[in-house]
């Protein structure tokens, strides 16, 4: 097949829906024959996944990997962010925790020369196999006070050479005044890698932006090179915690309806996100405890910061709620974060957290956990003790929960999580519920008989099929193959 130079979406902000398209084009590329592979060198999330060698990256890259038919490497996304409060954040590089850095330290104390070493290491180790490669950005380019400190965006589209096109979101509004001074902020050599622009996320009669175009075009200097409609009817799995904002919602008439804890630092929402799949079923997120009371099932998701987050539970009610629901025998259930919260204490002697050394747990399961530096990341295969449900996921954790009676028999004989009834149980497996047979399981503790219809990995697939249709129809790929040729 044809070499072509990398591609790049780069953004006028974030959440302007860059992983999206940079997914799509994932798809593309395999479609038409290529062996692609995304990268992203830097990214902030607390969305995740393990991948086959243990390692950690950002859930996007996962997705993206997955786009291209392919298993996600670390070197898909070297740095990656996990913040722990407002300023400070946990440091991956590699896959693996060198650390906690304030921003301050991260951006101003570390050297970046290095780290862009690693990225580009990284870089070409995908790039000696992979053609062509699909490279996301991250935030806004022209954040000129952290210019000298980038690592993640022109920096990359410089030294790969890439074809670089900016990404803009238009229902955000201001998509002129944020593509125009995004465009002439850049230093001419950057700006001369700029390729093109795509209108993201455009309601409404596309035609009725034909002006607009020669506008931004007039005064860019770049040519708008596609136009994509706004949608919500296509599955992607998000990554990006501003989703969850679009995800609050309440009680609703269905027949079964799921409350998810909204924790502060609440990590891995995509654990849930098959259940929304399922017809008849309302899963909602919430941390006010009247809305809570009216879930059938409660799930205590994952979370950045137990401790933290398990003080703030008593603090705003949501403990008393979580309580009250078990003692009537209503399904409770943790995941990672969550089941440790469900045991009777947590204690953190070494101050992986931070100032937090104990806490008492919730008491709903008889176990301990001790956090521990270090973290367990790996992927998993595993069936219920009973043996009535099988299937697949993945450990992103720190600390050991003892168990003397497991939820799950890992394939390597391990045991996870532990297992006090159908209505109550806890497991650090993520993706848990991605499998249809732990869904009925759950499901069925409210509604007896009922079996849920989702094949998700095919639900999976036919969303990054149906993204790819779409880009094709909205953007000129013919000039796009134009500018990544040799």
């Amino acid at each position: 097949m044809q070499r072509l130079r990398p591609i790049m979406f780069v953004g006028t902000g974030s959440d302007v829906g860059k992983s999206v398209i940079n997914t799509g084009f994932c798809r593309i590329f395999l479609q038409d024959g290529y062996a692609p592979a995304p990268f992203k060198a830097q990214n902030m999330s607390l969305n995740s996944y393990a991948t086959k060698d243990h390692l950690e990256i950002g859930r996007a890259q996962a997705v993206q990997a997955e786009a291209c038919g392919i298993d996600c490497r670390v070197e898909m996304n070297p740095i990656l962010l996990k913040p722990v409060n407002h300023c400070t954040s946990q440091v991956m590089l590699n896959g693996k925790p060198v650390g906690n850095k304030s921003a301050y330290d991260f951006f101003n104390k570390t050297d970046r020369d290095a780290l862009f070493e690693e990225v580009m290491k990284s870089y070409r180790s995908l790039a000696s196999v992979y053609n062509p490669m699909v490279i996301e950005g991250a935030g806004s380019i022209s954040e000129i006070n952290l210019w000298e400190k980038d690592i993640v965006n022109m920096r990359v589209a410089l030294e790969t050479q890439a074809a670089a096109f900016l990404v803009a979101d238009i229902d955000k509004g201001g998509v002129f005044a944020s593509v125009y001074g995004t465009v002439l902020l850049l230093p001419t050599v950057e700006r001369n890698a700029m390729k093109g622009i795509i209108i993201n996320k455009f309601r409404g009669d596309i035609g009725l932006f034909e002006e607009g175009k020669k506008k931004l075009e007039a005064l860019t200097g770049k040519p708008v090179v596609g136009v994509i409609p706004y949608f919500s009817d296509v599955f992607i799995e998000q990554e990006d915690g501003v989703m969850l904002e679009k995800k609050l919602s309440v009680f609703s008439p269905s027949e079964i309806n799921i409350g998810v804890v909204l924790l502060k630092h609440l990590s891995n929402f995509t654990d849930f996100n098959m259940l929304e799949q399922i017809s008849g079923v309302n899963l909602f997120y919430t941390d006010v405890p009247d809305e809570l009371v009216k879930a059938d099932i409660i799930i205590l998701p994952g979370s950045k910061n137990t401790l933290s987050d398990l003080k703030m539970l008593r603090i705003n009610g949501l403990a008393k709620v979580i309580l009250k629901h078990h003692q009537d025998g209503k399904p409770v259930y943790g995941i990672c974060g969550g089941y440790q919260m469900m045991g009777k204490e947590i204690s953190d002697p070494e101050g992986v957290e931070g100032d937090i050394a104990w806490l008492p747990g919730l008491g709903i399961l008889p176990v301990t956990t001790i956090l521990t530096r270090g973290k367990k990341t790996r992927q998993v295969g595993f069936t219920f003790v009973d043996e009535s449900c099988r299937g697949e996921g993945y450990e992103i954790h720190a600390g050991y929960t003892e168990s003397d009676h497991p939820l799950c028999r890992l394939d390597n004989g391990e045991g996870d999580g532990y297992y006090l009834n159908d209505f109550t149980w806890g497991t650090y497996i993520h993706g848990i519920f991605d499998n249809r047979s732990v869904i009925d399981h759950v499901l069925q503790t409210v509604k007896p008989g009922l079996h849920s219809e989702v094949d998700y990995n095919a639900r999976k697939e036919a969303g990054y099929d149906r993204l790819a249709q779409i880009i094709r129809h909205h953007v000129d790929l013919e000039y796009i193959y134009q500018s990544m040729q040799l």
